[in-house]
């Protein structure tokens, strides 16, 4: 079997997104995708990935994987990393279909049949436009269907978790302290600030006990001082993590928070290779690993990184805020990993723009998610969307 050709798919709709079909001489087509900067990640499949793949067998993962690090543009989530976490993802797709397995089988067979899920709070346009993660860009102002979950989040809280326990989700994820990052840069948090983002948890609390846990994510926006200042205001909510507190241009700075507060410390959504996450490892003081398979190097990287976190004891969860082929790939990959223990989805997404766009997704079924039936990641693009006016493909064959 050999690679003939590589495509990239954009969707003016969804500027954010950016699919990948890699072309067998045998008829299978691997489906990958990555998100943010599409055209950066694209320019690099085509300019330096597609040279190095045209002609080769798709199978050989590892040594592909290996020779796509490349000279510079390995370490983090840049555009590199992002193409390469693509193409991997695609990859292990045409492999599964080639095997007549699903992805799970391929990674050492599945521990689990399925796995619990959390809501992250998002609302069907969240970080829908491509200028980047902010409060601009919450997507509020709009109500395309029930599951508006970051405006619930800010002004009916208590709402929204009795509405994911009826849905037997028992875990939620909000970050009502943006807004005061924004105003100062991350460089200090008002009292009466502090107050209004902890009104969420306060109501939550109140509403339903410890029914449902609670993540509290920061964002990477805040200095040392704030996040711990922050991290000790939850604490008398207990939350199941506090998610990315600092800057991330100084990774020992989340030691010194994960040691001055009894909130578990979750990092590493936007981290890339499995080097960061060796260091965040070595910190040892972190509770949660976070990976984004599309942005971390893809499945291959990602199933090493929760390798190398097992005998750290510690757990590791595969983050989903970003497109339908990560979601089905990260599902995968959870069932498949021993210290994976929950899953993230955005149910507007799911039950929204997710099944716009794609044939099939993993199944959710009363609060947990197992991989879809089928060989390889078992998704497909909808034809119709290479009919839309504002999709475009890149080809190099």
């Amino acid at each position: 079997m050999k690679i003939t050709a590589i495509e990239t798919v954009r969707v003016e709709e969804f500027p954010n997104l950016l699919w990948t079909l890699v072309h067998t001489d045998e008829g299978l087509i691997g489906l990958g995708e990555t998100f943010y900067g599409p055209g950066s990640a694209e320019a690099h499949i085509h300019g330096i990935i597609s040279p190095l793949l045209l002609g080769q067998d798709p199978r050989l993962i590892s040594r592909h994987h290996h020779k796509l690090i490349g000279y510079v543009g390995f370490t983090g989530a840049g555009a590199e990393q992002r193409g390469r976490s693509a193409i991997d993802i695609a990859l292990w797709d045409i492999w599964g279909q080639s095997t007549n397995q699903p992805v799970h089988q391929l990674l050492g067979g599945a521990v689990r049949d399925d796995i619990p899920v959390y809501n992250t709070c998002a609302g069907y346009r969240y970080v829908r436009k491509g200028d980047g993660q902010g409060t601009h860009n919450f997507g509020l102002g709009v109500n395309e269907g029930p599951y508006e979950d970051l405006d619930a989040f800010l002004n009916c809280a208590d709402e929204l978790a009795q509405s994911l326990l009826e849905m037997g989700i028992e875990a939620m994820k909000i970050w009502p302290f943006d807004y005061a990052a924004e105003i100062s840069g991350g460089q200090h948090i008002s009292a009466a600030d502090l107050d209004k983002a902890l009104e969420p948890f306060s109501k939550i609390r109140s509403a339903v006990g410890n029914r449902i846990d609670v993540m509290a994510e920061l964002h990477s926006l805040w200095d040392r001082p704030n996040a711990v200042k922050i991290a000790h205001a939850l604490e008398p909510y207990n939350p199941y993590w506090v998610e990315d507190p600092v800057f991330m241009d100084h990774l020992a700075s989340l030691g010194d928070v994960a040691t001055s507060t009894t909130c578990p410390i979750a990092v590493g959504e936007t981290r890339g290779g499995i080097a960061d996450f060796r260091y965040l490892l070595e910190l040892g003081s972190l509770s949660q690993l976070i990976m984004d398979v599309a942005w971390v190097g893809g499945i291959t990287e990602a199933r090493k990184i929760a390798h190398m976190a097992e005998p750290w004891h510690i757990p590791v969860a595969f983050h989903d805020c970003t497109g339908p082929v990560t979601l089905a790939a990260s599902t995968h990959l959870a069932l498949a990993s021993r210290n994976c223990h929950i899953q993230e989805m955005v149910r507007a997404f799911y039950y929204g723009w997710y099944g716009e766009l794609m044939t099939t997704l993993p199944p959710v079924e009363n609060g947990r998610i197992r991989a879809p039936d089928g060989t390889g990641l078992g998704v497909a693009l909808q034809p119709d969307v290479f009919k839309r006016a504002d999709c475009s493909v890149q080809r190099s064959e």
